[in-house]
């Protein structure tokens, strides 16, 4: 008999808006600093070129606004809830004949302003987030749709600072939302409590099959910081370079992930 799978971690709407906002104007304050030779710099995302990240970041954050222009899908319920959303993104492939992000938008600042403005204007402070959005992965709602804007927003950050050197501040609130979806994502999709996986200060979960361990220290315990947990979950790094730099200790002879990873690119 399969595991039972837990019900799905609940997002606040009001704290997780808060924290998108924030995610946000840190990236802002970044850019506006930024020269025409770091804007013109590659990252480690294929072709792309620092300014056509930046472009993306903010044009991520603009599809809350340019989704709630469009009328709430029909039914009951959302298609895609939040544990579907990383394999959503990741079938999601992205066309390589299509314009840059940033073709076509030179001033990225301008850019910023627009986005953060329809923001404020189009996501309610308050209320429960329960408005479905017509996603491109399919229609969700609106605070687990928040919850995908602040992981984008957390690892795009990582992106701009390993592209340039940088330390873009990374606000709790939207680090601890995409350590945890992520977390979630790996229990999902491995259900089981053989291996505890542990990413202080902001998750715990428990996932492959097998002899599950009820009390004292679990003999199959995977632990790492937020940020490497997130680079290992988006395929930023890979599981033998984390273990080889110390980045993850793994304990027990069932505690190796690398089967599992990446769970969003």
């Amino acid at each position: 008999m399969p595991p039972a799978k837990k019900r799905p971690r609940a997002y606040d709407h009001a704290r997780t808006r808060t924290a998108v906002l924030a995610q946000y104007a840190h990236v802002r304050d970044a850019v506006a600093a930024l020269t025409p030779d770091q804007l013109d710099r590659p990252t480690r995302l294929g072709d792309w070129a620092v300014r056509d990240l930046v472009a993306h970041i903010a044009q991520g954050l603009g599809s809350v606004s340019r989704d709630l222009a469009l009328p709430e899908p029909p039914g009951p319920r959302p298609a895609t809830t939040l544990l579907e959303w990383p394999p959503a993104v990741a079938a999601v492939v992205r066309d390589p004949g299509a314009p840059a992000p940033a073709a076509g938008r030179p001033d990225l600042l301008a850019l910023y302003g627009e986005v953060e403005a329809a923001f404020l204007a189009d996501v309610p402070a308050t209320g429960t987030g329960d408005r479905l959005l017509p996603t491109r992965v399919g229609s969700m709602r609106l605070t687990d749709y928040l919850v995908t804007r602040a992981v984008e927003l957390v690892v795009h950050t990582d992106d701009l600072n390993e592209a340039l050197g940088l330390e873009v501040p990374y606000d709790r609130q939207a680090l601890a939302a995409c350590t945890r979806l992520l977390a979630d994502t790996l229990a999902d999709r491995a259900p089981g409590g053989s291996v505890e996986v542990r990413v202080p200060p902001f998750a715990v979960v428990q996932c492959i099959g097998g002899p599950k361990h009820t009390r004292g220290t679990p003999p199959n315990v995977v632990e790492t910081s937020p940020l490497t947990w997130i680079r290992l979950a988006t395929g930023r790094t890979e599981w033998a370079r984390a273990l080889e730099d110390a980045e993850v200790s793994a304990s027990g002879e069932r505690a190796d992930l690398a089967a599992l990873l990446p769970l969003l690119r």
